[in-house]
């Protein structure tokens, strides 16, 4: 009894320490860490923090994120954009907006206003014309790793750069889209997004800001005029694989030599279940940098306001085929990791339990708001249902007919390639009658595995009206094609999922949003991704409505979240 009776007196003081260290703070909330686990669903993080059996004898198997949950509120009805594509993902999260104001429908896409670049990108845009103040021609958008000097380089090529640096200085202008509307002048990232950001509203308000992610091109976080980060790293993710002296993972594994040796292993990070860890863990470095007041390379600086950064290691465990190592993905619809995603995903447990640990060491955990989100989903979960269509897709079927811009035909055999991943995202040639390009796509229903068309009012419900001209938007596609779940419109041999596409896999990723001030919850309401951008704003004590893309579409505040911030 006595024994009982100092442990409640000890717990009772712990507890008293904690409520002091949150009143000297007023629950004033001065950072927020941004967190985005590419393919992250709800459904993963449910099974992780509960345990579901067949996996790890039923036990749960992402403590750091569970304990996260006990002071946080999570959301089980999550949507992401649509299309699903980490561009417009990652739109929705830091603009408040949809592709229809933020102008971003995927990393590859296309705009009717815009040239083409100088030269040929990296990944096979072609290089072509532009003349100043004349008609454009229209041309795919490339804003994937291609625009980068050398996309096979962890630092994209940039001129003098360290091996692990980059970042925007990789950039290429003579691989960027042109304008011909202001004298052919190319058109970086930040400048091609159409509205301003959390970072751009947060630096404007004398917020210190930083982000780290997978390719330059995005550096759109900045938001227009490319003001609005203090701090932007992105080693390239596609590049390949080197050792990374003095990186160890948050599990103990060193990475000064490369992991996995094997030839598929070594072409990108991306493309290995051990490589990949490697690559998040150098991200991870750089943020316990920033966590500690510094850059992301260790200069002096301040502890931003807002900041942090994306994982790829779970979208690699549930996507990839590593042939002659290993296969990624689930066991069975009910969300069961199978033996690599469930490494992958205790790996970034173990990282935030990292980051976790930094935020406390340095005093800032009581006054940080951590959001952790995803982009995307993958699709599908059910490892029965994935087809590899690679032949008869959407874009094939019109590109044979005549009906789309050669920079978008598969029949290209040097270029970049459709906008096609398990959706289909069609822009036609100028002149091309929508319905006989619908007729066609119908008459091929089998062959595309087709599920749902969008064009005309089905489209422009949720899109602005396409075209060139007054009151048309240059960049809304004619057509999307959303296939049956599973069917994946890549030859590829390498992978098992994917996304871009609008099914619940693709789309319904997880969001938990903790402090230790707040009371747990979990919230089974429909909410988008779109809704991080006011909620974060608001939670630095700064007008949501100074956004954008709030004001154009009404994106709304998570209820539950402000309903547990400090009235500032």
């Amino acid at each position: 009894m006595k024994w009982s009776r100092l442990f409640v007196l000890a717990w009772m003081a712990l507890l008293g320490i904690a409520a002091a260290a949150r009143a000297q703070n007023n629950g004033r909330i001065d950072h927020v860490l941004l967190l985005s686990i590419d393919g992250m669903h709800a459904v993963d993080f449910l099974n992780c923090a509960n345990g579901i059996a067949g996996v790890n004898d039923g036990r749960p198997y992402c403590p750091n994120m569970a304990a996260l949950a006990k002071t946080g509120i999570n959301y089980v009805n999550v949507i992401s954009s649509r299309p699903s594509d980490s561009f417009p993902g990652l739109a929705a999260i830091v603009t408040g907006g949809s592709p229809k104001t933020t102008g971003l429908y995927y990393d590859v896409a296309y705009d009717r206003s815009l040239d083409p670049p100088i030269n040929t990108t990296g990944t096979g845009l072609a290089g072509g014309k532009c003349t100043p103040y004349a008609a454009p021609t229209g041309t795919t958008t490339d804003n994937d790793q291609g625009i980068e000097y050398d996309d096979t380089k962890l630092n994209g090529g940039a001129p003098g750069a360290p091996p692990t640096e980059g970042g925007i200085a990789s950039i290429n202008p003579s691989f960027l889209v042109r304008d011909p509307a202001t004298g052919c002048t190319p058109v970086f990232p930040w400048d091609f997004v159409r509205t301003n950001t959390i970072f751009s509203v947060v630096h404007s308000a004398g917020g210190y800001t930083a982000w780290i992610d997978k390719h330059a091109s995005y550096s759109f976080t900045a938001g227009p005029g490319g003001y609005g980060l203090d701090d932007y790293y992105s080693p390239e993710v596609d590049s390949t694989v080197i050792p990374l002296p003095g990186v160890t993972t948050a599990q103990g594994a060193a990475c000064a030599k490369i992991r996995d040796n094997t030839s598929l292993g070594v072409s990108a990070w991306a493309a290995s279940f051990e490589n990949i860890q490697c690559y998040d863990a150098l991200k991870v470095d750089a943020l316990l940098n920033e966590i500690a007041g510094k850059t992301h390379n260790g200069a002096a600086a301040s502890t931003p306001a807002l900041f942090g950064m994306n994982f790829q290691a779970v979208y690699i465990g549930e996507s990839v085929d590593e042939t002659g190592v290993a296969k990624g993905g689930y066991l069975n619809a009910a969300g069961a990791p199978g033996a690599e995603l469930f490494k992958e995903i205790e790996f970034v447990d173990a990282s935030i339990g990292q980051i976790v640990d930094a935020l406390k060491n340095h005093g800032i955990y009581d006054s940080t708001l951590l959001v952790i989100t995803a982009k995307h989903g993958g699709s599908p979960i059910d490892p029965n249902l994935y087809v590899a269509n690679g032949a008869n897709t959407p874009a094939t079927y019109l590109a044979q007919a005549g009906m789309i811009p050669f920079s978008e035909s598969p029949l290209n055999t040097t270029g970049i390639g459709a906008t096609e991943d398990d959706v289909s995202v069609l822009w036609l040639n100028p002149g091309a009658n929508v319905e006989d390009a619908v007729s066609i796509l119908e008459s091929k229903r089998s062959e595309i595995g087709l599920g749902q068309l969008y064009y005309g009012p089905s489209l422009s419900l949720n899109y602005n009206k396409g075209g060139l001209g007054p009151g048309l938007d240059s960049r809304t596609p004619d057509i999307i094609v959303t296939p049956n779940v599973g069917m994946t419109y890549s030859g590829s041999t390498t992978m098992i999922a994917d996304h871009g596409g609008f099914a619940h896999d693709d789309t319904n990723v997880m969001m938990l949003v903790s402090n230790p001030g707040f009371s747990p919850q979990s919230v089974s309401t429909s909410v988008t991704t779109m809704q991080v951008a006011p909620t974060i704003v608001k939670a630095l004590g700064l007008d949501p409505k100074a956004l954008d893309a709030v004001r154009a579409e009404g994106t709304q505040v998570l209820p539950e979240v402000a309903a547990q911030l400090p009235q500032y």
